[in-house]
This record gives structure tokens, sequence and C-alpha cells, in this order.
């Protein structure tokens, strides 16, 4: 019970790695907060999953690209829950597109979500613990794209690294007031962010191929991380990174 008596905020948490990690962090002793955009029932139903486990939970409709729906969002949990501990990042897209014909629209998008919408979040939720004057973890979902490139992901992998780098300044900004601010750098996790991708049995093995430990990864790969970072067993990690891949990068050196 790493998170007994804590209150975890995650956003983009319907599905995918979010919805893992609110699980996990529910597994853990958590009550739960979720952010999510489109798709109602499948965050009632993550809702419900960890009730089942006898916490409490909250769904939140918000767009993270809208600077508004970062402190809606706080202040729902609050409301529901009286106090925020962890915060956990994790919205974003990747559509993948060709850089020479790069859609205006698909980069600035892209860019909203996964960058700006990180930063709106994260400092609505740093300015709460704050105030609340007994420190907190934030833990933000970047991925190995925050060091490698992508042939179709020009305009995600800046996103990605810029998440990162928050992570590392915030971790300097908010450190005298006893919050680690830390990233995880997932290597290459089935979801439904690459399931078409992923699909193509020839591009899904070849990726196998890369990862030393010869599989894909889960999202409750990543979501066990998070928990680690979000504890008190990381209680003296703060501006570091830890790569979730398998082995994947190395491999690529």
């Amino acid at each position: 019970m790493l998170l007994q008596g804590k209150t975890v905020l995650i956003t983009g948490a319907a599905h995918g790695i979010g919805r893992a990690t609110a699980i996990a962090c529910a597994k853990q002793g958590a009550d739960v907060a979720i952010n999510y955009l489109n798709e109602p029932e499948a965050a009632a139903a993550v809702v419900a999953e960890i009730e089942a486990l006898g916490k409490r939970a909250i769904a939140v409709k918000g767009d993270v690209a809208d600077a508004a729906s970062a402190p809606a969002f706080v202040e729902a949990a609050v409301k529901a829950f009286g106090k925020i501990d962890v915060f956990v990042s994790n919205a974003g897209i990747c559509p993948f597109h060709a850089f020479l014909d790069m859609p205006a629209e698909i980069l600035e998008r892209t860019m909203r979500v996964n960058l700006h919408g990180a930063y709106y979040m994260v400092q609505a939720a740093a300015k709460r613990m704050q105030q609340q004057g007994s420190g907190g973890a934030i833990v933000a979902i970047s991925s190995i794209s925050a060091l490698v490139g992508g042939e179709m992901q020009t305009h995600y992998t800046p996103t990605k690294a810029g998440v990162h780098s928050l992570m590392q300044s915030c971790a300097i900004a908010l450190g005298r007031y006893g919050i680690r601010c830390n990233s995880v750098l997932p290597g290459t996790i089935a979801t439904d962010i690459n399931k078409e991708d992923l699909a193509d049995p020839a591009k899904k093995k070849y990726m196998e191929g890369r990862i030393p430990l010869g599989r894909l990864g889960e999202p409750d790969d990543v979501a066990g991380c998070v928990v680690f970072l979000a504890s008190d067993l990381a209680r003296y990690v703060t501006g570091s990174s830890l790569l979730v891949d398998g082995g994947m990068f190395v491999n690529l050196q």
C-alpha cells in the first residue's frame, strides 16, 4: 500500500497508460481523480473499477489544451477529496504524419495537448501543493521519443522532449516546497495511440526485434514505475527520468 491515504490526479486516464496508472494507484491505497476528454463511458468504467477496490474516484471532463481546464480539474479533485498529493501528467496524442506536408492544425493541436496541456496542468497542481504546504509528487509521462527521432513524429518528439525538460526545470523551481518532479519515458507500449501502426504484423515483429526483452510494453509496465516515483520510496528522487522501454534505447545506441 505505497500510496495509502494519498490523493492522485491523472490526466488522460480513460484508456491506456493513464487508465492503468489510475487503477495501480488505487490498488496501492490512493483515491483517484481522472481527467478525460471523450468517451465518458470509458471514464466511468475506470471510476467503477477503482470503487470496486474500495477507494474513492471521480472523473472530470476537460480538454487539457484549454488552460481553464487545469484549475477546474484541480478544484474538482480538492472538492471531492480535500487535497492533492500526487499529480500525473499523462494526456497526449500522436497523429502520425510526414514532415514536409504536415498540416498546421495537426502540429498546433499536438503542441497544445502534449506540451501546453502538461504545463497548464502541472502548474495548477503545483500551486495547490504549494498552498497545502506538505509537499507532493509530480510525474509526467514523456517518451523515449524525447531522446530519439521518428520520421512520422516530427511534431510529437519535440513535445515529449519538452515534457522531459519541464520536469527538470520544475524540480528546481518546486524543490523548496518539497514537491518532487520526475518524468517517465516509455518505449513502445501497446495502446490505442499506436494501435493502427502496430496492426501490421511485419511492423510489430520489427519493433519487437529492437527490444532486448523481446516484447512490446504494456500499460501496467509503465504504471508500476509511476507508482514508485509517486511513493515515499522515491522521496529523494527529483529531476530524474526513468526509461521504461525493455532496453530499446540502449539497443538503438
